[in-house]
């Protein structure tokens, strides 16, 4: 079964872990364009009230998609998210940095997609 959604229609979509409480919520998704797949997506989270929020990049197979609830489901413990490389919305790392792309992949214990 083909299921498609558009990237701006899982913007805003909330983030829970396996206790199902909310993490954050997703804010972009990253197109990897030589590949054809999304390579991660961005977390915000740890803000109060949205101020103060830090952006995760996360390996996008660990997310799983909750259609009925709306949400996805992010299987990781707290303090793995809470150590990862965060960054600020307005100093974004270079995405196109293999070595940045490879640390992201490695803290999730998550074998790199272009390596495959």
């Amino acid at each position: 079964m083909i299921q498609l959604l558009s990237a701006t229609s899982l913007q805003g979509t909330d983030v829970v872990n396996r206790s199902g409480e909310n993490i954050g919520t997703i804010t972009e998704l990253m197109i990897d364009l030589g590949e054809g797949r999304v390579g991660y997506a961005v977390l915000s989270f740890g803000g109060f009230m949205g101020l103060g929020d830090k952006l995760f990049a996360i390996p996008w197979a660990l997310l799983q998609i909750n259609t009925d609830k709306e949400q996805f489901l992010l299987n990781v413990d707290k303090e793995l998210l809470e150590s990862a490389e965060g960054f600020d919305q307005d100093n974004w790392p270079d995405t196109t940095n293999l070595e940045w792309n490879r640390r992201t992949y490695a803290h999730y214990k998550q074998e790199p997609y272009w390596d495959l």
